[in-house]
């Protein structure tokens, strides 16, 4: 076992060049002065009064939160029934359905997002409407397997039971398959709201620029404006936040099992 540890040290060496470093360096931008030398350094909060004080900020950040909301209940409306009819299918068909919602996703997402940019240019739709379409159309099937998955594990021995009980197809959906898959509905959950709360280039392309979430500005005050430091505490903001949405989900996920147990 320890001559397999060893092969830990590459990742660990990777996970702190790529992740740990970058991650202390927006720390120090979001918390220090715009034109610090490198020997001095002039540690300051207006970059988070600043963000909390414009009005438009927040409202900006409460646009991304509804955008990515709105869109994860869209996709649970739309994939939960799509996973469960893959679910009931043999399994031979199961791997032919997996296989249709898994293949557009070999293809690269700003690729896909560029074709829908040219397909809804033809429509007269709102720049919110076609985000959103941009939005479920990229991350609905993260929902979908996830949601498959838990139930595909589902012991098919415990729905003959629940009809052997009594219960009809409605009562046993209620009461054991709606439960039991909770797990995947959880995870397509974590999948589908933090890539959307964050995205930037999907209402860029399919919003034409009329339609600004809160990714679109951190790419705009760090490649286009270069003010790094509050382009930093935006960032460290949406960094807390999705912190606290894995902790619920987590949380979440975590009270069907406890239910089980009892």
């Amino acid at each position: 076992m320890k001559s397999f540890s060893k092969m830990v040290y590459p990742y660990l060496v990777w996970a702190i060049i790529m992740i740990v470093i970058p991650m202390l360096m927006i720390v120090l931008y979001a918390f220090t002065v715009q034109g610090n030398s490198v020997l001095t350094f002039q540690f300051t909060f207006n970059n988070f009064a600043r963000f909390f004080s414009d009005p438009v900020f927040p409202t900006v950040l409460w646009r991304s939160l509804k955008m990515a909301f709105f869109t994860t209940i869209i996709c649970i409306a739309i994939g939960y029934p799509t996973a469960y009819i893959i679910a009931k299918h043999k399994p031979n068909k199961q791997a032919v359905m997996v296989l249709l919602i898994t293949l557009p996703m070999w293809i690269n997402m700003l690729v896909r997002t560029y074709a829908w940019r040219g397909i809804l240019s033809h429509m007269h739709a709102s720049a919110e409407t076609k985000v959103y379409v941009g939005m479920v159309y990229n991350f609905l099937p993260f929902m979908i397997l996830q949601i498959y998955t838990a139930l595909s594990k589902i012991d098919p021995a415990l729905i003959v039971a629940a009809h052997d009980l009594g219960a009809d197809d409605k009562e046993t959906f209620k009461r054991v398959i709606l439960p039991l898959s909770l797990s995947g509905v959880v995870s397509g959950i974590t999948l589908v709201f933090l890539p959307a709360v964050s995205s930037f280039f999907i209402p860029k392309l399919l919003g034409g620029g009329r339609y600004v979430l809160i990714g679109n500005l951190i790419e705009d005050y760090f490649i286009s404006t270069g003010d790094w430091n509050f382009g930093s505490a935006i960032s460290l903001i949406m960094a807390v936040i999705i912190l606290i949405s894995m902790k619920i989900t987590h949380k979440l996920d975590k009270e069907p099992a406890e239910q089980e147990d009892d």
